[in-house]
């Protein structure tokens, strides 16, 4: 009898339980194919809040981040001694996304908390794993800093605070732009929906990027036999000189 009155009780509350608001959301594309003429792609990821009560007090966030595929860097402070630039410090990150955008609905730090942050690893910063340091480096945080402000400059790293259009707390999209060099492999992208500093519900996609025609094949070449990828390389070069060099020589004539 107690049995069964747990399972009834558990069976009552499950829908109470359960989460109130969750994301419904598809992406334009699920495959980017880099070409020859390939100079970037927009990705619009949209979507809706699916309730299945009314909506809690409190306004209602979208974040979206689109994440490329980690690698390892290291990375070295050089210092002149003697009139001559050396590396003198140096800092191992274990994984850092080789791309990394984030859109949100309003200000990062006022819609997500600092423990979400942290525990969905969601701005720059965060994405970043830093392990390792070396006992020689000050200052670990700098080294990070500086990986940074370099991926910004190279459009790699973008925080698009406000960008992502949302109506009536119901209706989202965000239009996410890929730059032309991107990294083959998987972007994932993450939507979450987040109220008074915590997130709700969160939802991934991935969207696959690689490498098609003439640029595959070329790239296969070289990871895969590099040594005729190289023999190659040297008899296009010497055709190409010979072609000029008997160009030039026609229009002497």
């Amino acid at each position: 009898m107690i049995r069964l009155a747990l399972a009834l009780l558990l069976c009552l509350s499950a829908p109470a339980l359960a989460a109130p608001e969750a994301i419904v959301a598809g992406l334009s594309q699920n495959r980017v194919s880099i070409t020859a003429d390939f100079d970037g792609t927009e990705i619009l990821i949209y979507g809706a809040v699916k309730r299945d009560a009314p909506a809690p007090q409190g306004p209602m966030e979208v974040i979206v981040t689109v994440e490329g595929p980690a690698t390892t860097l290291t990375i070295r402070k050089k210092e002149r001694r003697a009139g001559i630039w050396i590396n003198t410090e140096a800092v191992h990150i274990d994984a850092a996304p080789s791309f990394y955008a984030v859109a949100t609905t309003g200000p990062l730090d006022r819609i997500l908390s600092d423990t979400e942050d942290l525990r969905y690893r969601v701005s720059p910063a965060r994405a970043i794993r830093a392990i390792g340091l070396t006992s020689e480096a000050a200052d670990p945080a700098g080294f990070v800093d500086a990986l940074m402000r370099i991926r910004f400059d190279e459009d790699r790293f973008r925080l698009q605070q406000g960008t992502v259009e949302f109506v009536e707390d119901t209706l989202f999209r965000a239009d996410v732009l890929l730059p032309a060099n991107l990294t083959e492999g998987e972007y994932k992208v993450r939507i979450m929906l987040t109220r008074d500093g915590k997130v709700i519900d969160s939802q991934e996609r991935v969207v696959g990027v690689r490498k098609e025609g003439l640029e595959r094949f070329l790239n296969n070449l070289a990871h895969q036999m590099p040594l005729l990828y190289g023999l190659l390389s040297l008899a296009l070069a010497g055709l190409a000189g010979w072609g000029a060099s008997a160009a030039f020589t026609m229009l002497r004539r």
